[in-house]
């Protein structure tokens, strides 16, 4: 019986990969260490602050997570900064009156002009001295002075968790600019249900009255807000966070008219400001339910400014979504009433939601950091590439930069480390190659190349370039038998792949299905035509027996396999010599 596996490659060159250089820096000593850009807040919950439901309210929450990550952007960029956007924010916990919110801020990685920076939120009770997770929040910063042009400077990274959150930084920056696209793409190609709920099939009927459905129109509201002072920062720019607070509010009623009960908000969805607001304008809020769901419901809403009462041209400053629940007693989610769209726009705006809960479901199932909660293959489809693709990067740049690595042997200068860590054993292959850094990246990009030199790879068949990064394989194998970089180093060149499933690929009687959760290549240049080549894989249970195997020195297969990559590279370092200078 013979593997397959269906793998997902992303490469990413410095081409595409982030300008930016990566920080060295040595290993923080001592429990005082403290990012030079962390921000700290704490504040105790008044009932001023509160809801109906005496728990803070989430507008006010994100007044303090704006205010604190500005703070920060500010500290580094050492001129005023304005929130850009905000990603995915996914609310665990609801905080009580007379509780405390610690959120913490620090700027991850620096670009050009914008800098990205990661929040933490916590609660705590001072009665019982527990604390909990609230929520974890990235926005863009974008640094702003008036008479000349900004250049950030970058981040040192000095702890594991800060070298893995500005690795990534870069892989994030490029799912938001692909975002708007993402989803365009997905109500262009997919077919997103629009017949009235009464004619869909399904269980979910039985626990929902179809004859109770409540027009969309009834759940419209539109609110405006006159721009003051208190409302603007120093440079008399309107707040992110009040922008975001006063959102909170309208997008709450509507989410009430729908259910006639008190809603709570569980997610605001990544959005983007598009312009700023100043003191003296008028802000008009408006609010509607685009789609209601078994347990959930999205409420869209936008924001547009004027400056004089007789201004007809209003600027668009702001859309969002927000995800509201209704809990019950215990609580747990309650049933929705179905929601009406109207002809129109109302339709459009009630597809485009299910295109989004479509996405969001991808994001929270391809890059979740809970492994164990997700198979080891996730479906391919076109609208989720860009989650793959930054989860694909994402993963093996942090699985490089765990800085727990033990050397287990050392073979004719071929190294092999191995890194236990909860249910996984990863191990890392490590050599020095006379062969210039670009040149190994193509050659070992090319996937239809391996089966020259890995014997693990009987034959590979191109199923589909994505598109000049990515692309997908089918890979056919043989049953398996049981430093720090030099400071001013650029990203190095990665090779990522991961296991994907397609219908046009299923798995047979005559193949047992191969699984690669986190695997591939990172090339750094060492020196004029010497590179280190680094091969990473997290190993999955399907060859867990195999990788203990060499890894207890009982098998050279490794070893063995490496040296024919080595060998592979030096045979071919002068085939490619027209193509280096397209990256």
């Amino acid at each position: 019986m013979k593997g397959i596996a269906s793998v997902f490659s992303n490469c990413t060159s410095r081409k595409s990969a982030s300008r930016a250089q990566t920080a060295h820096g040595a290993m923080a000593d001592g429990e005082g260490y403290r990012h030079p850009t962390e921000v700290q807040m704490s504040q105790l919950v008044l009932p001023c602050h509160t809801n109906q439901r005496g728990e803070l309210s989430v507008g006010q929450l994100l007044k303090w997570i704006d205010t604190t990550a500005c703070l920060s952007a500010e500290r580094h960029a050492g001129c005023p900064c304005v929130t850009a956007s905000m990603d995915d924010i996914y609310f665990e916990h609801t905080i009580s009156v007379g509780q405390v919110v610690n959120i913490k801020a620090k700027v991850n990685r620096a670009f050009n002009s914008s800098m990205e920076v990661g929040i933490q939120v916590a609660s705590e009770d001072l009665c019982s001295e527990k604390q909990w997770t609230v929520c974890k929040a990235l926005a863009t910063f974008v640094a702003h002075r008036e008479l000349s042009k900004v250049k950030l400077k970058q981040i040192t990274p000095r702890t594991e968790e800060e070298k893995m959150e500005h690795s990534v930084a870069a892989e994030r920056r490029r799912m938001r600019l692909l975002y708007a696209d993402t989803i365009k793409d997905l109500l262009a190609n997919c077919a997103i249900q629009d017949v009235p709920p009464s004619a869909l099939p399904g269980s979910d009927l039985e626990s929902r009255d179809c004859s109770c459905m409540v027009p969309a129109e009834k759940t419209r509201v539109e609110s405006v807000e006159l721009v003051l002072p208190p409302h603007a920062n120093h440079q008399g720019n309107t707040f992110g966070g009040q922008i975001m607070a006063w959102m909170e509010n309208v997008a709450t009623i509507a989410a009430s008219r729908l259910c006639r009960a008190h809603p709570t908000l569980k997610a605001i969805e990544m959005f983007h400001f598009r312009g700023p607001s100043q003191v003296g304008d008028r802000l008009v809020l408006k609010a509607i339910v685009n789609n209601a769901f078994k347990h959930s419901m999205e409420v869209g809403v936008c924001v547009e400014a004027y400056r004089q009462e007789a201004e007809t041209h209003r600027r668009h400053i702001n859309s969002a979504f927000m995800t509201f629940v209704v809990l019950d007693a215990d609580d747990q989610p309650r049933t929705l009433p179905w929601i009406q769209p109207q002809p129109g726009d109302g339709e459009r705006r009630y597809r485009e939601a299910s295109a989004r809960k479509k996405i969001r479901l991808d994001r929270k199932y391809i890059v979740s950091c809970k492994q164990a909660e997700m198979p080891l293959s996730v479906p391919w489809d076109p609208s989720n590439q860009v989650c793959l693709s930054y989860n694909n990067v994402s993963s093996l740049k942090m699985l490089v930069a765990k800085d727990n690595w033990v050397l287990s042997s050392e073979v004719n200068q071929v190294r092999l480390y191995t890194l236990e860590e909860d249910k996984f054993l990863s191990f890392h292959m490590e050599m020095s190659v006379h062969v210039d850094t670009t040149q190994a990246f193509l050659l070992l990009s090319d996937l239809l190349r391996r089966p020259e030199w890995d014997k693990h790879y009987r034959s590979v068949e191109l199923v589909q370039q994505v598109d000049e990064d990515d692309a997908i394989y089918h890979v056919i194998s043989p049953v398996l038998s049981g430093d720090t970089p030099p400071p001013g180093h650029r990203d190095p060149y990665v090779i990522a792949m991961r296991s994907v499933t397609l219908p046009t690929h299923p798995e047979t009687p005559a193949y047992r299905r191969g699984e690669t959760l986190c695997s591939g290549f990172c090339f750094w240049r060492e020196g004029d035509q010497l590179t280190k080549v680094s091969y990473y894989n997290q190993a999955t249970p399907g060859f867990l027996n195999y990788v203990t195997t060499n890894v207890a020195g009982l098998s050279s297969e490794f070893y063995i396999t490496f040296k024919a990559c080595e060998q592979f590279l030096l045979d071919n370092r002068s085939d490619l010599a027209p193509s280096l200078q397209t990256l």
